[in-house]
C-alpha cells in the first residue's frame, strides 16, 4: 500500500488507488466534473488539477493519476489555485447565464465551483456557442447549451444502464453530447442521468420549472415501485410530494433509482379517492364515514371474513387488518393478489438469499423465469458487474434484451431437470453460484425451480456452516416479504380464499386481484387510487398513499427500513390503520391500540424481526415439492411502467409506456 504526503499530511491508501482518493482520505476537498466514484475515469473537465512531486513542474490532474509510493501532493498552491481559476474561466466560455432559470440552481456542481474555484470575472468577450436541443424522450429535458461534455452520461449509460443511446459527435469545440438519431433514451434507468450531470444540461422533464429547490422539504422514505426497497428522498412542499430522488445505501440501491420509482410523484395527486363511497342501487355514491362503517356491519358476516393484502402496503397496516380479523374470528389472510401460491413454510425459500450487494460476487448465474430488467432493475446492473468479472449468466425464459451477454437454455421450465453440461459445469466449479428466481417460474407452482437445490449443490454451504446460499427468489410487490413474515398465506393462495365464499371481503390497496371469484362476497376496498378495486368495490374506504404515512417495509432479502410521512392525504382520505381502528369499533371488536406507537409496538412483539431495522436473517428449510415444473415461461409484468395504481394515474408513467414501449410519436412544441 503506497504512502504519500497530501499538503504534508502522510496518508496510506489501497494499491490501484488515485491521487484524488488519496487527497480524499486525507481530507481535501478536489473540485470535480467528469470524475465519478462508480463511473470509469474520463479524465477530461481538468478541474482536479493538483501539483504532484516528484513530476513535470505542472498541475496534473488527480482522477487520472496512481497514487505512487513517496508522491507530495499540493492541493493549495499557488500553481494549483491558478490553474483551477484558468479551468473554470474555459469552462464558463460559452457557459449561458441561465441560473434565473435553470432548474439546476441551488444544486449545480457548476454554481458551487465556480465559487469555490473560479477567478470571479471573465476576459472572454466574443459571442458565446451556442448548441441546439436534443430530444432525449419524455424523463429528460435537455439545454445543450449549458453541457461542459464532461460525458458522465455516456459513461453511465454505458457502463451501468448497458443502453449506448447516448454519445458524442463532432470533435473539439464543435462537440455535443447527443441520443443516436436523437430518439428517446430507452433505459428503465435513464432518470439517473439528470443526478449524474453536473450543470443543468439535463433535467428532469416531468418537474420542469416546477420548484426551487429551496423550497422543498425532504423527508425520508423507500420505494414501493418493486421490492428492491430503494432509499429514496420524498421531497414536498405544502401537502404535495414534488419530487422523488435515491439515498445512498451500498447494500440495496448503490445511489440510482429506476424512472418508475423518481416520476411516479405526479400520479399522487389524480385519480385519488379523498371521500367514502358506498353502492347504492349498483352506483357507488359518496357517503360519511358512519354512513360506510355501518354498511360494513350490516353484512353480519360473523366470522366468515377475508383480507387482501395489496403489493404497496405497510407491514403496520397489514398488522392491523390481521388482528381485526383475528378479533372476529377468521385467519383467511393472503397477499399474492394475482394467484401465486407456493410454500412459504420457509422463509429463507422466498427470499434473495445472496442478498442484493451479493450478486456482485457471484461467478455463475442462472436465471429462471426473470425478466430481471423489469422485475428489479437494481438487481439487473449488480448482475452486469458480476459479468464484468467473469460470471457466466445462463436463462431459462423467453430471450428478451436484459443489457448484457448470457446464454439463453430456451423457455420450458421442464430444462430445471436436464440442464446443459456447460451450466453443471460452471455451477459445479463456482465458489458463489446464484440461482434466480422470478415470478415467471413461481406462477406455476414452486417445485420446478427447487429441483435445482441437490444438482446444482446450491445450499451445499448452509449445510457445512458458511454463509453462503445462493438460492434468489425475485418478488415485484414491496409488500410481499413483510406480508409473509405477517402470515399473509394460505396454502393454495388466494384461491382458498375464494374457495371459502366470505361474506365479507376486505381489499387493502389490491387492485390486481380477479374480482369475479368474489361476487358474492361484499367488498370492502380501502385503498387510495380510483382503479380496479375501487370499481369492484361495494364500500370504498379512502386511505393514505405510501409517501403520507409512516411505515415498516421488508425488501425481497428480508432487509426491515422505515419510512416517514412526507405529505398529508387529501381530502376526508385517512392512515389505514386508523380506518381499521375506527372500524373495529363499530363491529364491536375494538383493536387494542390507539396510536401509532402502540400499534407498531403490538407488531413488533408479535413479530420480533420487523422491530429491528436491518437485514432479518431467515433459517433455510426446503419447502414441500410438487411436481416438476414445465411448460413455457411467461413474464408476469406485461408493462415495466404501469404496474400499480399510482403509475396508472400517473401522466408521465402513461405517456413513457406508450412511447418507450408502444412506440407512439409525441411531437414537441417549439421552443
Amino acid at each position: 500500500m503506497p504512502k504519500l504526503k497530501v499538503d504534508g499530511i502522510e496518508v496510506e491508501v489501497p494499491a490501484g488507488a488515485t491521487v484524488l482518493q488519496a487527497c480524499e482520505a486525507a481530507g481535501k476537498e478536489i473540485p470535480r466534473f467528469c470524475y465519478h466514484e462508480r463511473l470509469s475515469i474520463a479524465g477530461n473537465c481538468r478541474m482536479c488539477l493538483v501539483e504532484v512531486k516528484p513530476g513535470p513542474p505542472k498541475p496534473q490532474a488527480s482522477c487520472a493519476l496512481p497514487a505512487a509510493d513517496g508522491q507530495e501532493i499540493r492541493t493549495d498552491s499557488q500553481m494549483v489555485k491558478a490553474a483551477r481559476e484558468g479551468v473554470m474561466e474555459f469552462l464558463l466560455i460559452n457557459h449561458p447565464l441561465d441560473c434565473p432559470i435553470c432548474d439546476q440552481g441551488g444544486e449545480c456542481d457548476l454554481q458551487d465551483q465556480s465559487v469555490a474555484y473560479g477567478r470571479g470575472h471573465s476576459r472572454y468577450t466574443e459571442n458565446k456557442r451556442a448548441v441546439t436541443e436534443k430530444y432525449m424522450g419524455p424523463i429528460i429535458k435537455t439545454i445543450m447549451t449549458r453541457c461542459i461534455q464532461c460525458t458522465r452520461c455516456v459513461r453511465f449509460g454505458e457502463e451501468v444502464a448497458g443502453v449506448e443511446d447516448i454519445g458524442a459527435i463532432y470533435r473539439g469545440e464543435n462537440m455535443q453530447i447527443t441520443t443516436y438519431l436523437e430518439k428517446a433514451f430507452k433505459s428503465e434507468l435513464s432518470g439517473n442521468v439528470a443526478d449524474l450531470c453536473p450543470v443543468g444540461a439535463l433535467t428532469h422533464k416531468p418537474v420542469a420549472f416546477e420548484y426551487r429547490s429551496w423550497e422543498l422539504k425532504r423527508n425520508l422514505s423507500i420505494d414501493v415501485m418493486d421490492a428492491v426497497g430503494t432509499n429514496i428522498r420524498a421531497d414536498s412542499r405544502g401537502r404535495q410530494v414534488i419530487r422523488v430522488l435515491p439515498r445512498i445505501n451500498e447494500d440495496v440501491n448503490e445511489e440510482w433509482a429506476h424512472d418508475k420509482t423518481r416520476y411516479h410523484v405526479d400520479g399522487l395527486v389524480r385519480r385519488r379517492l379523498d371521500r367514502p363511497f358506498v353502492r347504492k342501487d349498483g352506483k357507488l355514491v359518496e357517503a360519511s364515514w358512519d354512513e360506510a362503517f355501518a354498511a360494513i356491519a350490516a353484512v353480519n358476516a360473523g366470522s366468515s371474513v377475508a383480507a387482501i393484502a395489496g403489493d404497496l402496503l405497510d407491514c403496520e397496516t397489514m398488522y392491523a387488518a390481521k388482528a381485526l380479523l383475528k378479533a372476529l374470528g377468521s385467519d383467511l389472510i393472503e397477499s399474492r393478489q394475482t394467484g401465486m401460491a407456493y410454500d412459504v413454510s420457509s422463509l429463507g425459500a422466498v427470499a434473495f438469499n445472496p442478498t442484493i450487494a451479493g450478486v456482485e460476487d457471484a461467478d455463475a448465474i442462472l436465471l429462471v423465469g426473470s425478466n430481471l430488467r423489469w422485475e428489479a432493475p437494481l438487481i439487473n446492473t449488480r448482475v452486469r458487474k458480476a459479468i464484468k468479472k467473469g460470471a457466466k449468466v445462463f436463462a431459462i425464459g423467453p430471450e428478451i434484451d436484459l443489457t448484457y451477454k448470457l446464454e439463453w437454455l430456451g423457455d420450458d421450465l421442464g430444462l430445471l431437470g436436464t440442464l446443459p453440461d456447460q451450466v453443471v459445469q460452471a455451477f459445479d466449479g463456482a465458489k458463489k453460484p446464484i440461482v434466480i428466481v422470478g415470478p415467471g417460474a413461481l406462477k406455476n407452482g414452486f417445485g420446478g425451480a427447487l429441483a435445482l437445490v441437490e444438482p446444482m449443490k446450491l445450499v451445499r454451504t448452509l449445510e457445512d456452516g458458511t454463509a453462503w446460499n445462493g438460492f434468489g427468489v425475485v418478488h415485484t410487490a414491496a409488500a410481499r416479504m413483510g406480508a409473509l413474515m405477517l402470515g399473509y398465506a394460505q396454502a393454495g393462495g388466494i384461491a382458498d380464499i375464494a374457495a371459502a365464499a366470505p361474506k365479507l371481503a376486505f381489499f387493502l390497496g389490491a387492485d390486481e386481484v380477479d374480482f369475479s371469484n368474489f361476487e358474492n362476497s361484499f367488498k370492502v376496498f380501502i385503498g387510495h387510487h380510483g382503479d380496479k378495486g375501487a370499481h369492484h368495490a361495494d364500500v370504498i374506504l379512502p386511505s393514505a398513499a405510501y409517501t403520507e404515512k409512516p411505515g415498516t417495509y421488508v425488501n425481497l432479502e428480508g432487509r426491515v427500513q422505515r419510512a416517514e410521512r412526507a405529505a398529508f392525504a387529501p381530502g376526508d382520505a385517512r392512515d389505514d390503520w386508523t380506518i381499521l381502528r375506527a372500524l373495529s369499533e363499530t363491529l364491536g371488536h375494538t383493536l387494542p391500540f390507539d396510536s401509532f406507537d402502540e400499534l407498531r409496538a403490538a407488531m413488533v412483539s408479535e413479530v420480533p424481526a420487523l422491530g429491528q431495522e436491518g437485514l432479518a436473517r431467515y433459517a433455510w428449510k426446503a419447502p414441500a415439492l410438487a411436481a416438476s415444473a414445465s411448460g413455457p415461461v411467461t413474464y408476469p409484468v406485461a408493462d415495466f411502467y404501469l404496474t400499480n395504481a399510482i403509475c396508472r394515474a400517473s401522466p408521465t408513467m402513461q405517456r413513457c409506456s406508450a412511447e418507450l414501449l408502444h412506440g407512439e410519436d409525441f411531437a414537441e412544441a417549439a421552443e
